[in-house]
């Protein structure tokens, strides 16, 4: 692959998972409009089920390998291989928990708009990240204040 090829598809991975190209908005186009919500709907119903087919992947994986080796250092390895499998796959069951709370939005037309301050968030931000529920203004300001509360 080059790597013209693989930026743009690392960029638009999400939209990859659903098989969808990006919505190309028509002038005087009303925002989330139902071709915008059935667009948004589909990607998020596919990131939905990449991961859960991922969660399910790894139960078998780990069935599979699962082995009681004699060398302390070879089960410890397969120890942490699992710890950090079940770590990755626990952040992807809270990513599919927001997900399905996105998925509701969408369904009472909720969808598309900063919860802080109400503005529209973007159909290129939301391509980016289908889950996001603030605009790039108040998620920059959020992102500032936890800096400053950590620091």
């Amino acid at each position: 692959m080059q790597e013209g090829q693989k930026r743009k598809t690392s960029s638009l991975s999400i939209l990859a998972i659903a098989g969808v190209e990006p919505y190309h908005e028509k002038a005087g186009e009303e925002y989330m409009n139902e071709a915008q919500l059935a667009h948004f709907k589909l990607i998020l119903e596919a990131w939905r089920n990449q991961l859960r087919d991922e969660v399910d992947r790894t139960v078998t994986h780990m069935q599979d390998e699962a082995a009681n080796f004699p060398d302390p250092v070879d089960r410890a390895a397969q120890e942490e291989e699992f710890s950090l499998e079940l770590r990755n796959r626990d952040r992807e069951r809270k990513l599919i928990k927001k997900i399905e709370k996105t998925l509701k939005k969408v369904e009472d037309d909720d969808f598309g708009y900063c919860e802080s301050c109400g503005v529209e968030i973007g159909i290129r931000r939301l391509e980016a990240r289908p889950t996001a529920d603030l605009c790039i203004d108040c998620k920059t300001l959020a992102e500032i204040r936890e800096k400053q509360m950590a620091g």
